[in-house]
């Protein structure tokens, strides 16, 4: 999945597919199963059977509402590439399922004082199609400048608070929605200012250069290590490790004083040089950050393959000078 978003097409693609999605929350159409089956699904079974049997199909009544952003949902998780990541996400996914369904047999005898379904149940569907959006925004963001991603979201969060909180004239029978959709309004008002207020804020990052013999011939006449950071645009560790860690003051003065940086970018496949330094570095996936000595070879206890905070990143470029 990580090399096949590779290619902008893909990105659009996916992308693409998940806005389709969307229109559905947002009520365009609609996903329709078989009356017979949703019949058979929803029909009451007594018994310890019963109620597994019940539980086992509660999917199938569900579909049409969460079938759309489950299908988005197992997008992203493929496109993370980590068994582990999406056992998490959907395990968690089924808690959110299956809590309220607990909680609701627990309180039973309250369940009187509890609000009703109706109208402000489409309104929590359209908020699951801003979901999708934003998903679609994140996995358009690598085709874009850095520029034109930070603000893609910002106005996807914006435009998300508008249409809930303000166009959207879904009504409740319950004085807490009011709340409920001010609040929509102001979380999309602060995510939006975050998103502006952090890429202002953002201090210069790491001079990177790009991969060539020469640069590494001069490291040796220099004397200087070198750090070599194979990166790509739909990376989120990658983006995550150039966002944050690489845009650290004192990470910054130490690469620009004491490092050669490179980077060897492989957001587009086909570069047969690229291709060398994968099989030279016996690169696997991204990230990856392999540390030079002045002499050209690896320290490989020091080489990275996922996010590392600024001041754990600090440490090994310390122990990287020491090795002189």
């Amino acid at each position: 999945m990580g090399a096949m978003l590779q290619n902008p097409l893909v990105l659009a693609a996916v992308s693409t597919i998940l806005i389709f999605f969307a229109t559905s929350l947002f009520g365009f159409w609609e996903l329709r199963l078989p009356s017979s089956l949703m019949q058979a699904a929803s029909t009451p079974h007594a018994g310890y059977l019963g109620t597994i049997f019940m539980g086992l199909t509660l999917g199938v009544v569900a579909a049409p509402c969460i079938g759309p952003f489950i299908l988005g949902l197992l997008t992203w998780v493929a496109s993370m590439g980590s068994p582990w990541l999406g056992f998490t996400i959907f395990f968690i996914l089924s808690l959110g399922l299956g809590l309220p369904l607990f909680f609701l047999a627990i309180f039973s005898g309250h369940i009187d004082k509890l609000p009703r379904s109706g109208e402000w149940m489409i309104w929590v569907k359209k908020s699951m199609g801003w979901v999708l959006v934003a998903m679609a925004a994140y996995f358009i963001r690598p085709i874009f400048p850095k520029t034109v991603g930070v603000f893609l979201f910002a106005a996807v969060a914006l435009a998300a608070g508008i249409h809930l909180g303000w166009i959207d004239r879904t009504k409740a029978s319950f004085r807490a929605f009011a709340w409920v959709r001010t609040g929509v309004v102001i979380m999309s008002v602060v995510i939006t200012t975050i998103f502006i207020g952090l890429w202002i804020m953002q201090g210069p990052g790491v001079t990177w250069q790009p991969y060539s013999d020469d640069l590494l011939a001069t490291a040796k006449r220099l004397k200087k290590p070198v750090i070599i950071d194979f990166y790509a645009d739909w990376c989120s560790p990658c983006r995550k490790l150039d966002e944050v860690t690489f845009h650290d003051a004192e990470i910054v003065k130490q690469a620009k004083q004491d490092f050669i940086m490179v980077k060897v970018d492989l957001t587009r496949k086909g570069n047969p040089i690229h291709q060398q330094l994968l099989r030279k570095y016996g690169v696997i996936g991204v990230p990856t950050v392999v540390f030079l000595n002045h002499q050209g070879n690896e320290q490989s206890n020091l080489r990275l393959v996922d996010f590392l905070p600024a001041d754990q990143f600090l440490s090994r470029m310390k122990e990287a000078k020491k090795r002189f």
